[in-house]
């Protein structure tokens, strides 16, 4: 995609060049030059892998903040359910959804109760005749980005549902209109209090193509500390929420699998986990199943870098607080059999594959035998000393830059030891 806007950004004046992004990239989109990293836009995908391991935090999350909402008359909040999670001892939602009113929302519109409809869609997808199993979830936009970009076979596979936090978005702000006839559509802004950089670039680059409705992407972390000021558990509150099991448990690996109510199903989480069980399924090397459920972030959506608490603990939390909630509250209206056409989008943004080296077929083959060449020159110990994370990576660097010689300073020290 041409022009893509990230939202995972590096802080040249704390990085060391220490290589511990460089090693942990999964896309190997991030080099070392001039004793700094850089992100290879065209590689990078958002997943915050980056952010989750510098021990320096020079990889940041760039999102929006609670000031642009002063623009709207009417504002509303989409709290994502992982939320929820980032509180102890919480035994009710309702505590969290009149905090956000209290620090400025003049509505709360939960996430979860978009992801029960969404629930409901892909059940209902799935047994669609003729519809090519497995699915596979359009829920996390890292992982349809990484699909995209090294896995385009897949792309098919992916399901054209819009992500609860799009449909939450469309809901809230018709059910504003509808509440509000005084107001104008541009007069009323909806934020998505997000605990990932992933939903920031969803935002920022799918706006116009999507036709979305969200207009501001803000941090959990950002909102949490207002949030613990705000929540005085002594008070009495307003009952606002409007969701259940199925949708809170969309904030941990597996929830969306165990909503859609069927037991052909595959959950993993974490971008090395999702790498390898795309490499299973593009090798036709899974067992038969109808839908797959992939989460970049460790843990699923409580695991992402925007938010405050381990996400362990979190996991922990959210299943002692849907212990208390019915099981669903939400559903389509009784008769209704197809699924709403606001609900698809039509097409999914098409990448260049970063994997095609050259322009023809003939020129990909001799560019690969160059990087073998290469490749076999080098020691094959991947310590990230050139500034590639791999001796393989740094063949095809050189070879993509139009060298000839491989550029390794483990190389040079060997050979000068050797007299040569």
């Amino acid at each position: 995609m041409e022009g893509y806007r990230h939202s995972v950004l590096l802080d040249k004046d704390k990085c060391t060049g220490c290589t511990t992004c460089l090693q942990h990239c999964p896309t190997e989109a991030i080099r070392i030059v001039d004793g700094k990293a850089r992100i290879d836009s065209d590689r990078c995908i958002d997943c915050g892998e980056c952010i989750r391991r510098c021990p320096h935090q020079a990889k940041k999350a760039s999102a929006g903040s609670l000031e642009n909402m002063q623009r709207f008359r009417y504002k509303i909040a989409l709290p994502a359910p992982s939320l929820y999670a980032q509180f102890d001892n919480l035994d009710d939602i309702d505590y969290v959804l009149n905090g956000l009113k209290k620090i400025g929302f003049d509505e709360v519109f939960e996430v979860s109760k978009a992801a029960e409809f969404v629930s409901e869609y892909t059940r209902r997808y799935i047994r669609t005749e003729g519809i090519r199993l497995p699915v596979i979830s359009s829920a996390c936009p890292v992982v349809v980005r990484l699909i995209n970009l090294l896995f385009p076979s897949l792309s098919e596979s992916i399901i054209h549902l819009h992500p609860p936090v799009e449909v939450a978005a469309r809901m809230a702000k018709k059910r504003a209109m509808e509440a509000h006839p005084e107001l104008k559509e541009e007069e009323i802004g909806v934020c998505f209090i997000s605990p990932c950089p992933g939903k920031v670039s969803y935002v920022s680059n799918y706006k116009e193509l999507y036709d979305l409705h969200i207009d501001e992407v803000v941090p959990i972390s950002d909102v949490y500390f207002l949030l613990i000021n705000a929540m005085k558990r002594e008070e009495a509150i307003e009952s606002l929420s409007e969701s259940g099991m199925i949708g809170v448990g969309w904030a941990s690996s597996g929830g969306e699998s165990t909503a859609i109510l069927n037991e052909g199903y595959l959950a993993a989480d974490g971008i090395d986990n999702v790498i390898r069980v795309l490499n299973q399924i593009e090798d036709g090397n899974i067992p038969p199943v109808n839908f797959i459920e992939l989460n970049a972030c460790p843990g699923g959506c409580v695991g992402g870098v925007m938010t405050v608490q381990n996400p362990f603990i979190s996991k922990s939390r959210l299943q002692s607080l849907r212990r208390y909630l019915p099981v669903s509250m939400n559903r389509m209206p009784e008769g209704e059999r197809y699924i709403p056409q606001e609900a698809f989008f039509n097409k999914i943004e098409e990448f260049a594959p970063e994997r095609r080296l050259g322009s023809s077929m003939a020129e990909s083959m001799r560019m690969m035998s160059d990087i073998q060449r290469l490749k076999n020159m080098l020691p094959g110990i991947d310590c990230g000393a050139c500034g590639a994370p791999t001796c393989r990576a740094h063949a095809e660097d050189i070879v993509r830059a139009g060298g000839q010689e491989p550029d390794c300073p483990i190389l040079k020290a060997r050979m000068l030891s050797e007299g040569k």
